[in-house]
């Protein structure tokens, strides 16, 4: 492979990852980096850290330069020239930089273009006033603006970037308004689990406007106006745009490369349907491992193992496949982490999968040690196999470590009641006895091997209907603080000695059992299935049902001596 020429377009995560790989297994190859940026490899991720001042330096976003990669791997990159054309005939690449062009000969050709930010046709987005934070240049230019005079920030988008922006924001000491189309804050977020970030949003005093559009921006002679679906406008000093991005493929697309909804094909070793054409990154089709939908994950950990993997495939060595990415993420909203992997409810419903959802909400070390903070879990799980399809936490700590757990169980193929028998690490400062992860494995143990049926929060509407008794089992005083109406109140401590008075009460009807978390009710669940009722427990309590019905959840509740 003496005289073999790799060309790089595109730097960065899956860029510079084959580029340094391909280094280290040849030290013979010619390999050009292609990137049209004045930087090669930055840490994007933590553009939002830079723009709230917790980054203090510009350089600490730079994690290499043309300079260290030529002395570390004899990389000859080019920052400033931007791949305009590909001859796939010729093996060329057509580059331009500084007003001149000149052609490129490749033996092997990696296309890593990455992303970028997606334009909705809302009128005034040609604003000065908005920006985006995609690049360093971007986070500098916003830290300028806060820096100088804005007090007042809208951010289209609440997606993972689009909170780190707000938070940033927030953080220096700005008034920030969210929007967001989407009926909720994290999209991919399960709406319980959605509903706890709303609520730390609104703690931080971050204002939240979701379910609407942005439908027009209109500058001002010292502000610019934005105009919402529903009446509200918002006056902002900066607006930053963040409702997703979109494959930068014009170049591959230009070339012949297939693509599927604009973004690149490529086979389990990252080959595109050119020869010796490779692609990997936010502009490649992924398959989910989960419901085989095929769409871009816009990622830095998938876009490096493909980097590297597709350098071992153009080495000849005998390479794996690149894995499937769970879209395993991590976002930090205030003092809470929102973390999740694999699929939600609305993407299995989407693909035809059955599946069973369990809810539990641990503190996230022994309660008896001082500072235990609760969190939130959600696990969804085929009903009939046991395996783990998706998991989503929420939490102030201790959540990263739980959802990458469970990650990781799904990558190696465990089953969700595997989880139970997990050897995780245990001291009262960093967990229980009966670490959250085994109580998901427990309870879905439990729900797949009948000990019991449980009922979930968007059934309600069966809960509450004539044909069903709600029968709450907490304590008096936490029945008088808000339930459901129509329901009967015995403490599952009380239980056993009341059968006959639930059996009138219920009249041959099914029981929908509840308690707070749902430790309880599980325990009812037992006694009632054992004398003979038909029942099911409400998946992870009222904390759970509270949490799905969100700011609609006073008006579902009764209390005593109030009204509904």
């Amino acid at each position: 492979m003496s005289s073999q020429h790799v060309v790089i377009v595109g730097g960065v995560a899956g860029g510079m990852s084959a580029a340094a790989r391909l280094r280290r297994l040849d030290e013979t190859l010619s390999i050009t980096v292609l990137e049209r940026g004045p930087y090669v490899s930055f840490a994007n991720c933590g553009l939002p850290y830079y723009l709230s001042g917790e980054i203090a330096e510009k350089k600490d976003l730079l994690l290499q330069t043309p300079e260290s990669l030529r002395a570390v791997f004899n990389l000859d990159v080019r920052t400033g020239h931007e791949a305009i054309r590909i001859d796939e005939v010729a093996k060329q690449v057509r580059v331009r930089a500084d007003g001149t062009e000149y052609d490129l000969a490749y033996d092997h050709l990696i296309l890593s273009p990455g992303a970028k930010a997606a334009y909705p046709p809302i009128a005034g987005l040609d604003s000065p006033r908005v920006r985006t934070l995609r690049t360093v240049a971007d986070a500098v230019g916003l830290r300028d603006l806060v820096e100088a005079e804005a007090s007042r920030a809208v951010v289209l988008g609440a997606g993972f970037i689009g909170l780190e922006a707000a938070e940033a924001l927030r953080h220096c000491g700005l008034e920030v308004a969210v929007v967001e189309l989407a009926p909720h804050v994290l999209p991919p977020l399960e709406r319980e689990m959605a509903h706890l970030v709303h609520l730390e949003l609104a703690r931080l005093g971050i204002k939240v406007h979701a379910g609407v559009a942005a439908e027009s921006l209109v500058d001002q002679a010292d502000v610019t106006m934005v105009h919402l679906s529903d009446g509200t406008s918002l006056a902002a000093d900066l607006v930053v745009l963040s409702v997703g991005v979109v494959p930068d493929t014009a170049l591959a697309e230009a070339a012949g490369v297939a693509t599927h909804h604009r973004a690149i094909v490529v086979d389990e070793h990252g080959r595109t349907n050119l020869p010796n054409v490779y692609a990997a990154g936010d502009a490649t089709v992924s398959t989910d491992p989960v419901t085989g939908a095929r769409r871009p994950v816009a990622m830095a950990a998938p876009a490096n193992r493909a980097g590297r993997l597709i350098a071992d495939a153009i080495a000849g060595r005998s390479a794996r496949p690149i894995p499937k990415p769970q879209g395993t993420a991590i976002v930090r909203v205030g003092e809470l982490a929102a973390a999740m992997t694999g699929a939600n409810r609305a993407a299995l419903v989407q693909a035809g999968r059955a599946f069973t959802t369990v809810h539990v909400h641990p503190l996230h070390h022994a309660g008896y040690f001082p500072g235990a903070q609760p969190m939130h879990l959600v696990v969804h799980f085929d009903p009939a196999t046991g395996e783990l399809l998706g998991a989503q936490g929420v939490g102030a700590q201790g959540v990263d470590k739980r959802i990458d757990v469970i990650a990781t169980a799904m990558r190696g193929g465990l089953r969700v009641n595997d989880l139970m028998d997990l050897d995780l690490s245990y001291s009262p400062p960093y967990g229980s006895a009966r670490d959250p992860v085994t109580m998901v494995g427990l309870v879905a143990d439990n729900a797949m091997t009948g000990q019991v049926v449980l009922w979930q929060p968007e059934e309600l509407d069966w809960a509450l209907s004539e044909a069903v008794l709600v029968l709450d089992v907490r304590s008096p005083a936490e029945f008088a603080s808000g339930h459901l109406p129509g329901a009967l109140n015995v403490p599952h401590t009380d239980l056993r000695g009341r059968l006959d008075q639930v059996r009138q009460a219920a009249a041959g009807r099914p029981l929908a059992v509840m308690c707070a978390a749902g430790l309880r009710s599980y325990i009812a669940y037992r006694i009632l299935a054992q004398s003979g009722f038909e029942a099911k427990s409400l998946s992870g309590g009222l904390a759970t049902l509270r949490a799905y019905l969100g700011k609609d959840a006073e008006n579902n509740l009764v209390t005593v001596g109030g009204t509904q």
